[in-house]
């Protein structure tokens, strides 16, 4: 199946309320089976991610004492990682397994770091990889002190802090190395405080001692990756009158970075009681945008079409976790792209001899003459392209996909005017 999506014109206008971000409604979930108090998280996100989080807590909550479970999480990385973590904790021996997909993505730096901990955890298939057997932690053997590589996921990072006050003596975690991804860990951190536990951060140390979690009514912020689709429209449309509510003006989520890419591209984004609202400034005079994307990668393929969109060269860095996605994106983006005339194309290595960077360059402007855009499993690659439909048809290949992190991003593109027909 395959969605057809044209405009009859370039106006974007209307007002949308974006769903709340799973990025925190995951992190919050994880909190509350930490917590000895339950409690209500209100606007919590309905992407498929986070409703499989909820159920599959839920399952783990409801065994029978001695009952060995498996727990599926799909396609779902966020939820394996954060299930890993917890997982390790709890009473029993459970099995953790995902997609084929999910098979394919490393967890050996999560599952090392907590076996240094005293968790017990076996590889069932691939050394390194999914599917996991995690046993019942052995309390008399957990250390409190840890050091991992400052550049992996910051997945791993926050599934070990939020687990670090319930450990017998805390933990104090090292960061070795340039630390990447810091607005997630930071976001981490900064919900862990709302439930009542505190931290140190000094330099690359984090120190978190033993403390119990307070259980409070919380209310999740809408999603930032989400607005950032919307963005798009705003920035390859011609005239802008959007409404985009639920987001926060102080915000912990590192894609909130797209209001100042914004500008560039001629939005004036302007907050309200409800949310941002977005026009155009007529400021545009983009003819080269250059971004470091190593604290919000998931927005890298949302400024890579933009840039395709207006023929504006774009020179893009901080791409290093996009290939250990949901898809390898770099790929699927250069495959895309050359759909549309656009190239997106790693630079040779004597442009980062000093900075020790990797650049991806975008080049050409694009042609949209009816092409069908894969989707590889990727949700982001279907919200990224859509778009593009401001320039003319375009069809989406597999496109609910979007329920993992969007589920009515189509919904929401009829309310602007959008036409989606299906293809058969």
């Amino acid at each position: 199946m395959a969605y057809l999506i044209s405009k009859s014109d370039k106006i974007i206008k209307g007002e949308i309320t974006l769903n709340g971000s799973k990025s925190i409604s995951n992190r919050a979930l994880i909190l509350r089976a930490l917590c000895a108090q339950n409690f209500s998280i209100k606007r919590i996100s309905t992407s498929k991610d986070t409703i499989t989080l909820e159920k599959l807590l839920a399952e783990f909550a409801n065994q029978e004492e001695g009952e060995k479970v498996e727990l599926n999480t799909g396609h779902a990385g966020t939820t394996f990682r954060f299930l890993t973590g917890y997982l390790a904790t709890q009473k029993g021996t459970q099995i953790l397994t995902g997609s084929d997909r999910m098979k394919q993505r490393p967890i050996g730096i999560l599952v090392e770091a907590l076996r240094e901990l005293g968790a017990d955890i076996q590889y069932l298939e691939n050394e390194g990889y999914p599917p996991l057997q995690i046993g019942e932690r052995k309390n008399d053997f957990y250390n409190n002190t840890l050091t991992i590589s400052a550049n992996t996921s910051s997945q791993y990072i926050s599934s070990l802090l939020m687990l670090a006050p319930t450990l017998p003596n805390g933990l104090k975690l090292t960061l070795d190395g340039k630390i990447v991804s810091v607005p997630y860990i930071q976001m981490t951190l900064k919900l862990m405080e709302e439930f009542g536990v505190q931290h140190t951060w000094e330099g690359n140390k984090i120190s978190i001692a033993s403390q119990k979690y307070t259980g409070k009514d919380f209310i999740v912020e809408a999603d930032w990756s989400a607005a950032s689709y919307h963005f798009s429209l705003a920035i390859l449309a011609d005239e802008v009158d959007l409404q985009l509510n639920g987001l926060f003006e102080k915000s912990t989520q590192g894609d909130a970075a797209i209001v100042k890419m914004a500008e560039q591209f001629g939005i004036t984004s302007t907050f309200n009681d409800n949310g941002i609202h977005l026009k155009k400034s007529g400021n545009d005079s983009t003819q080269m945008f250059e971004y470091d994307f190593l604290e919000c990668p998931d927005i890298a393929q949302t400024l890579a079409v933009i840039c395709g969109g207006l023929g504006t060269t774009g020179l893009f860095t901080g791409l290093d976790t996009l290939s250990i996605k949901e898809t390898d994106r770099i790929a699927a983006l250069q495959n895309e792209l050359q759909k549309v005339q656009v190239f997106f194309s790693k630079l040779p290595p004597k442009f980062s001899k000093k900075s020790d960077k990797t650049f991806y360059m975008t080049e050409g402007k694009t042609i949209v003459d009816n092409p069908t855009f894969e989707t590889y499993e990727d949700h982001r690659m279907a919200m990224a392209f859509a778009p593009l439909a401001l320039l003319g048809k375009v069809q989406i290949e597999k496109p609910m996909v979007v329920v993992k992190s969007y589920p009515d991003f189509y919904k929401d593109l009829e309310q602007l005017g959008f036409l989606i027909e299906e293809e058969k």
